[in-house]
């Protein structure tokens, strides 16, 4: 078993998760619903951050409307969380791939 090394292997994919969280942490996505009537700031472990709520969304006196916005805002914000995750984790994966083969 030339070359492959179970502590080594072990030690960088905690390096690497560790790494991983920090990015978590620091990644801030922000979303917008209805023409940016409601802004969602969330970070990578998908907790908001912020809500933002245009006051003329609250005036149209639609509570369903202003609902809508605020879930499409959320999902949106959820969506590109995934998206920077999935690029980053892709990233670090091709690092350890490397020991594999």
């Amino acid at each position: 078993m030339s070359g492959f090394n179970l502590q080594e292997l072990m030690a960088q994919a905690k390096q690497q998760y560790e790494t991983l969280q920090k990015k978590m942490e620091q990644t801030v996505v922000e979303a917008s619903s209805g023409g940016g009537s409601v802004t969602v700031k969330m970070d990578g472990r998908k907790q908001v951050l912020a809500i933002k709520i245009d006051p003329e969304a609250v005036k149209a006196d639609d509570v369903e409307m202003l609902q809508d916005l605020v879930m499409a805002a959320l999902n949106e914000a959820s969506r590109k969380v995934d998206q920077a995750m999935q690029s980053s984790v892709g990233g670090m994966l091709g690092g350890l791939g490397g020991m594999l083969g």
